[in-house]
């Protein structure tokens, strides 16, 4: 698969098949978030691994819409520094989603789903995570065969991006 096939075939995968990754596959995913670009080379980024069935049956309750965690092969929470601290690089979230595009894209290649869940309850993401004082999980990503294997090739909505007519603009709005 070429990146320009990458770009244009993912799709949100929300159902999973009921098998772990393969080990070689979760590797892979992992290694493409730390060989995103950073600013500065900061990689200012963890990723804590889940694959405990109730772990992340309870990590499903961070998000109003983060049910699709409790049946995923594996979630990826994306862990920075506060994006809010006065300290904090700007760059923090930009290189984030570097991070998180980058495992996206290299699961799809591997036929594997996946779908970001935003943390609403910031205290029970860091309880269920045992983060540190001064780390934040903003996102995390849930990965996983498809449960309807034809979802690799699903074809695009009608009117699923806006055209480039629209956003586009040269040299001034």
């Amino acid at each position: 698969m070429d990146t320009w096939q990458a770009i244009d075939t993912t799709r949100a995968i929300r159902k999973f098949a009921d098998r772990p990754l393969e080990p070689e596959h979760l590797r892979r995913i992992l290694d493409a978030g730390r060989r995103s670009g950073s600013s500065k080379n900061q990689q200012n980024w963890d990723f804590v691994v889940c694959t405990d069935r109730a772990h992340l049956a309870e990590l499903a309750q961070v998000g109003d819409y983060a049910q699709h965690l409790a049946g995923a092969a594996v979630a990826i929470a994306l862990v920075t520094p506060d994006p809010a601290a006065a300290e904090a690089p700007l760059s923090v979230m930009w290189d984030l989603g570097r991070a998180a595009q980058n495992m996206t894209l290299a699961a799809w290649e591997l036929g594997i789903g996946s779908v970001p869940a935003t943390v609403y309850r910031r205290d029970l993401v860091k309880e269920l995570l045992g983060l540190p004082a001064d780390r934040h999980c903003e996102f995390l990503l849930s990965f996983g065969y498809p449960a309807d294997p034809a979802a690799l090739a699903w074809r695009k909505r009608a009117g699923g991006r806006k055209p480039l007519a629209e956003i586009v603009h040269h040299e001034r709005w």
